[in-house]
Order: C-alpha cells, then sequence, then structure tokens
C-alpha cells in the first residue's frame, strides 16, 4: 500500500475513526475536523447503502481526496429488521449509546433463542477520482438479554458474536479482525477500489 494514499472519513465518530485507522494502517486517515470540513449530513436515506452515499458525497464537494464514509446499524430477524437504518438515532440524535441500547433490549423481551438472533451491517462508501463504490459487509450473531463489556462503542455491548462474547467484551484488535465493517473492507481491498 502507498503510504501517501490519503482518505477523508466522513464521520465525527471517534470510535469509528479509530477503528479505520487501525484497519487502514497503510492510508493517511483525515478526519473531517482536520480537513477543515465541519458538516454533519443529515441521513435521510432509506438504506445503510444511501447514507453512507449521503455522507461521501457531502464530504466530497468540500475536498479533492479519496472520501470514505459509512453507515451501519443493527438489524434484528424478529423485529423485521428494526432497528435498521435507524439504530443510532431509534430515540433521537441526542439519545446515549446506553439509552438506545436498553430501548433495543426492551424490545426484546420475552423472547428467546433464535428470535434474538440480529446480524450488524456495514455499507462503505468511497468517491474516488468522481467515481462511487459501495461495499457491505455483515456480522451474524445475537443480541444478549443484557448488556456485556465495556470495551468498543454504539451497540457493541449489545451484540453477541458466535464465539459466545459481545463486541465489547473484545480486544479491539479482536473485533477489528472479526466485524462488518473489516469484512466491507475486505470487499475494498479485493476489488482494488483503494
Amino acid at each position: 500500500m502507498n503510504k501517501k494514499i490519503k482518505l477523508v472519513v466522513a464521520s465525527n465518530n471517534k470510535g469509528k475513526i479509530e477503528e479505520f485507522k487501525a484497519m487502514l494502517k497503510g492510508y493517511k486517515i483525515i478526519t473531517l475536523d482536520e480537513a477543515g470540513i465541519k458538516i454533519n449530513a443529515e441521513e435521510t436515506g432509506e438504506t445503510f447503502s444511501e447514507n453512507a452515499k449521503i455522507k461521501a458525497r457531502e464530504v466530497a464537494k468540500y475536498t479533492n481526496e479519496i472520501v470514505l464514509a459509512d453507515d451501519s446499524g443493527l438489524s434484528i430477524k424478529s423485529l423485521n429488521g428494526f432497528p435498521g437504518v435507524k439504530t443510532h438515532r431509534v430515540l433521537g440524535r441526542e439519545a446515549t449509546d446506553e439509552e438506545i441500547n436498553e430501548y433495543i433490549l426492551k424490545k426484546l423481551e420475552g423472547k428467546e433463542n433464535e428470535e434474538r438472533e440480529a446480524e450488524v451491517i456495514t455499507c462503505i462508501a468511497i468517491i474516488k477520482d468522481n467515481k462511487e463504490y459501495v461495499v457491505t459487509g455483515t456480522l451474524e450473531g445475537k443480541i444478549p438479554k443484557e448488556p456485556r463489556g465495556k470495551k468498543g462503542f454504539g451497540f457493541d455491548s449489545i451484540f453477541e458474536t458466535k464465539f459466545g462474547t459481545t463486541l465489547a467484551e473484545m480486544s479491539a484488535s479482536k473485533k477489528n479482525r472479526i466485524s462488518s465493517r473489516r469484512k466491507a473492507l475486505i470487499k475494498v481491498k479485493r476489488l482494488n477500489i483503494l
């Protein structure tokens, strides 16, 4: 990988930016702050893919560098994919991760085993040389009955992987090896987008 390739990550989420830095070591990751871009694009899309593209397009208006944006969330099978694209905004923009996670757990009260099956979906949109690319990665798992673990961010404490631990109980390096974000980035690499 070329050390000089710069990527502007269209996110203000510190946890997400740290993950991209860990997974894209051969690139110079530039935050919106570092790029002097002060925007918070409205995620009005009905799919993760649409939201990732909205964010990437908005940031691309202000830079000539490669732009990378992602949108991710939980899809719970017994709740018809809920909370889906609204995962981080299901209780409004001001709600904390803990409040959102508590709300999701309440929705699953009384549900057992396969009724708790879920997946994390991550769509990554990249704008490079005025071309748009979108890839998706998924991670299968289930929602435990209570939050577990103190690491990570977002819904990590309420997503249990096939290893029997939640994402919030894993080290950052282990999570970064198995996550839906990692799986999407593997596709980016395979398709020679970056």
